[in-house]
């Protein structure tokens, strides 16, 4: 059965109730009778929660193995609805590993309260009590006691998540926290396709599986809605997907209470249920061994068609130390690049060719209908766009026409409309990261990108229009132009922090803060002092002092949608994963995760609402950019030579 819900082995005893102080251990005893087997739970006087309390169960011999026991007096006791098969000899409960001197009746802290489950002699799962605020009808709030995960091993972690799972409308914060905290980390500690294995394995009792089932449905839907892109090309999840909603029509004559969980997961994966429940019926189960089931084919495109439709950013240089950064579809033939290029350098496209240098040294001449992008959307060299006769379309050294009109260009431009241009390109991007991408950076647990292609589109854009306010500084032949367009840039990067883009805010302040372009004395000098003065104060902003409190205290402020500095809060997660172990003693460090999930919702947080503009794109698509040290070096001196 698909629902084999992960209840506990006979050996496993959840520990909710386990208010214990220090190292005091619950003792079990068993008395038998004729007719009925008791079992004493003795409650040692340095009980926190109810000294010397006795609390009984009464199971009766011929109940089956996984049968629930009766608790009398249950509601002296906070949400007992996870103890279960105390009805088997070897169970025990478990010691807390809290050190200190005992304390008699009195009332402890959560991060006291931490226990233990132990399976054949070793560690299985970690938990801490927390307290939860609830919404009641008859008061504000209900606060209650909970246990959240420290460490365990994953199946323990994945066991207690369903188990404390609610399907009330009005689901705690904590709950809801672990569920997400849990769907955003799992692939650090278990594949999707042993994820998918493990929600349809393990055991189940018949009175629960309703119940049980409908945890594990709640659970998908959540995994779906909130990973639908990583997903949708997973094979593993497509199967799973199939077999779990075969498994629930072949359920839904028995337990009708699964309709409306069927309909939530028809509308998350669009998928179409061509029978009713009563040709589910038993008379009619055995000639619908396979159900007929279909994927809408805009709900699951095709891995090619996906790979058509992504945007990247492609490379194509036009001197060996420049080159221009485009906005492409990874579709995207020579004679397109070809064509965009001649119209941004304003050169005849007959006279240009289109060569990808290989790594050895080799070159290709690349045929007007050639890819560009392979399979794994990798260019199939290092673009270069030459004239027919293989010479530079541009040499930054010389003086031309087009340095004049490349300066004149930005500077006949407005401000805000190129911040707004440029904000627009990076929420494009920005709003297609998913929070698992900056999971997957960081550890690294995939060599294929594909997980992070979004993420690191970002990144990459973000170094590009530093070198791009570095070029354009450094290109610019006369100092009156060269200081406008530094008053230019300024003057960006404010509209581009009023609209809230930090990241590019960011790379415009390193940009002019680099020594090719700060070295420029004569220049800067020239610069009037309302501009030098706004310019510190946009310098403030990316002080490190104090871990980068003028940005975070800045940010904080901003109201969504936002768009956060990236190799900040990428800095952030790496700072949280090489500070702390992901295993303690082969568990998985819960906690550890927790804090990463916890900075990878940011992400979600700034995507709230859209940002929508689509001025000035033509210019601040294509960014001509010199990427070369040496050559920025050589071009600073060449227009300001050492005394």
């Amino acid at each position: 059965m698909w629902s084999k819900c992960l209840t506990s082995s006979p050996k496993f005893i959840e520990t909710h109730f386990l208010m214990y102080n220090k190292q005091e251990i619950l003792i079990f005893e068993k008395l038998e009778s004729e007719n009925v087997q008791y079992f004493f739970l003795l409650a040692s006087p340095a009980m926190s929660w109810d000294c010397g309390l006795r609390y009984m169960f009464s199971v009766s011999p011929a109940l089956q193995q996984g049968s629930m026991c009766i608790l009398h007096d249950k509601e002296d006791l906070s949400r007992l609805e996870m103890v279960q098969r105390l009805a088997k000899d070897g169970c025990r409960f478990l010691q807390n590993h809290s050190k200190g001197p005992e304390r008699t009746c009195e009332p402890q802290s959560d991060e006291a309260v931490r226990v233990c489950l132990r399976e054949r002699g070793h560690d299985v799962l970690v938990l801490q009590r927390v307290s939860s605020e609830r919404p009641d009808s008859s008061t504000d709030s209900v606060v209650s006691d909970r246990y959240v995960v420290v460490s365990g091993t994953p199946e323990k972690i994945l066991e207690h998540l369903l188990n404390d799972l609610t399907l009330e409308d009005d689901q705690g914060t904590t709950q809801d926290t672990l569920l997400d905290d849990f769907l955003l980390t799992y692939p650090v500690f278990m594949s999707t396709s042993d994820l998918c294995q493990a929600l349809l394995g393990g055991k189940e009792d018949r009175k629960e599986a309703l119940e049980r089932k409908r945890k594990v449905l709640h659970l998908v839907s959540q995994w779906v809605s909130l990973c639908k892109d990583f997903l949708r090309e997973d094979e593993h999840v497509k199967l799973f997907m199939k077999t779990l909603y075969r498994y629930v029509l072949d359920d839904l004559y028995e337990h009708p209470g699964l309709e409306t969980d069927v309909r939530e997961l028809q509308k998350l994966y669009q998928l179409h249920r061509r029978h009713t429940v009563d040709e589910y019926s038993p008379q009619r189960k055995s000639k619908a061994l396979f159900h007929q089931l279909s994927l809408k084919e805009n709900g699951l495109q095709s891995r090619g068609t996906q790979r058509e439709t992504k945007e990247v950013l492609c490379h194509v240089y036009i001197t060996m130390d420049s080159y221009l950064s485009m906005r492409v579809h990874a579709g995207v033939v020579a004679q397109e690049l070809l064509q965009a290029v001649a119209e941004r350098m304003d050169v005849p496209q007959g006279e240009l060719v289109l060569v990808a240098v290989t790594y050895p040294g080799g070159r290709l001449l690349l045929q007007p209908q050639d890819r560009v992008f392979s399979d794994s959307l990798r260019p199939v060299g290092r673009l270069h766009m030459c004239r027919k006769d293989l010479g530079e379309v541009l040499y930054p050294f010389t003086d031309n026409s087009e340095l004049q009109q490349r300066t004149a260009r930005m500077l006949s431009l407005n401000t805000w409309d190129v911040a707004v241009a440029l904000t627009n390109f990076d929420w494009t991007i920005f709003d297609s990261i998913h929070e698992q991408e900056l999971v997957y950076f960081t550890f690294s647990r995939h060599a294929s990108s594909n997980h992070t292609v979004a993420l690191e589109l970002l990144l990459q854009r973000c170094n590009e229009v530093q070198l791009w306010v570095m070029t354009e500084v450094l290109l610019c032949p006369t100092l009156c132009k060269r200081v406008q367009l530094i008053k230019k840039f300024i003057k960006i990067a404010a509209h581009c922090k009023a609209q809230r883009n930090l990241n590019c805010f960011f790379a415009i302040i390193m940009g002019l803060n680099v020594a090719a372009v700060s070295r420029l004395s004569q220049t800067w000098e020239k610069i009037p002092g309302k501009f030098k003065k706004l310019f510190s104060e946009l310098e403030t902003v990316t002080d490190p002092s104090l871990n980068h409190k003028a940005y975070r205290d800045s940010f904080k402020k901003m109201k969504a949608p936002k768009i956060p500095f990236l190799p900040l809060l990428l800095k952030d997660i790496t700072f949280i994963h090489e500070g702390n172990k992901t295993f303690h003693d082969n568990l998985v460090n819960f906690e550890k995760l927790h804090m990463i999930a916890d900075a990878v919702r940011l992400i979600r947080q700034c995507q709230k609402d859209h940002m929508g503009h689509s001025e000035v794109r033509a210019y601040t698509d294509y960014l001509h950019i010199i990427d070369n040290q040496q050559t920025l070096f050589e071009l600073s001196h060449r227009l300001e030579p050492r005394n």
